[in-house]
């Protein structure tokens, strides 16, 4: 196994953010680390939130060797990055909700984001809309039982849209063109969002501008696996090498199964004492 890339969020979100990674590099090998023990973030306090993801991130780059960390949660992303950066030799790279984009694209320049409480509050979240969204009406829309729901559908396969429609009504109410997924968890059920939205909301993430900016940092350190060495029988036949470590006492079959089918050989429960 080559240094491997490290995507790192509190559940199944940033599988959304690795496998846009995974479109531009192909060929690198992937370790991907989700906190299930404490989600959902958005409700954690800021020190507990920060201890507990310095110590599980340095324990896996350590163990790993990633040449990378990819922080794919948004609310990590707002407290941890400093503290992580502190801490690790390694490149780290924080989401950043797509308001510049969405600012750019709409029409009617009335835009929305929706994201966890914690997302929404923040300080840094409204220098970016004042920054980049400042011609436009932006609504921001926190919500935690979206990721439980979205949690909920990669272990179970099904969704309550009777209640999605209750959760998104003030969406929906808002009369947007452009609706900014500020939580990593939100793309996988883009879908059902759509459906409830209508035609006529945009969605937009930041999984290709995440992509895009490890792209660009492992190129500018010599980092990037154009091809792979043949070194066991899984590099043979052209794959990369994946990982999963998870944190809660146990997973359900069915996020067993969507991890097995991303292509993950390894997955493995770890421990903490934050």
């Amino acid at each position: 196994m080559s240094r491997p890339i490290l995507v790192f969020d509190s559940g199944i979100g940033g599988l959304s953010v690795l496998a846009e990674i995974r479109k531009s590099l192909p060929h690198s090998d992937y370790c991907y680390l989700f906190d299930n023990a404490r989600l959902p973030y958005g409700e954690l306090e800021e020190q507990v939130l920060i201890s507990g993801c310095v110590e599980l991130v340095c324990d896996i780059v350590a163990r790993t060797n990633a040449m990378i960390v990819v922080v794919a949660c948004n609310t990590a992303s707002t407290v941890v990055l400093p503290a992580l950066r502190a801490h690790l030799s390694v490149p780290v790279v924080g989401v950043v909700p797509a308001i510049k984009p969405a600012a750019l694209m709409s029409k009617s320049k009335r835009i929305g984001l929706l994201a966890t409480p914690g997302t929404v509050k923040r300080h840094y979240t409204h220098e970016l809309i004042s920054q980049f969204a400042d011609d436009c009406h932006v609504e921001l829309f926190g919500c935690s039982e979206l990721v439980m729901m979205a949690e909920q559908k990669v272990a179970t396969g099904m969704l309550d849209m009777h209640r999605l429609a209750q959760l998104l009504a003030p969406v929906v109410a808002a009369q947007l063109d452009v609706l900014v997924l500020g939580c990593t968890h939100f793309p996988m059920i883009k879908a059902e969002l759509q459906q409830v939205l209508g035609a006529g909301v945009k969605l937009m993430d930041s999984g290709a501008a995440i992509a895009k900016r490890v792209v660009t940092l492992l190129t500018q350190q010599n980092l990037i696996v154009e091809e792979r060495r043949v070194t066991n029988e899984r590099e043979a036949v052209g794959q990369s090498v994946m990982q999963a470590f998870y944190t809660k006492a146990e997973i359900s079959e069915g996020l067993t199964t969507t991890l097995i089918d991303c292509g993950f050989s390894t997955i493995e429960r770890i421990t903490t004492t934050n």
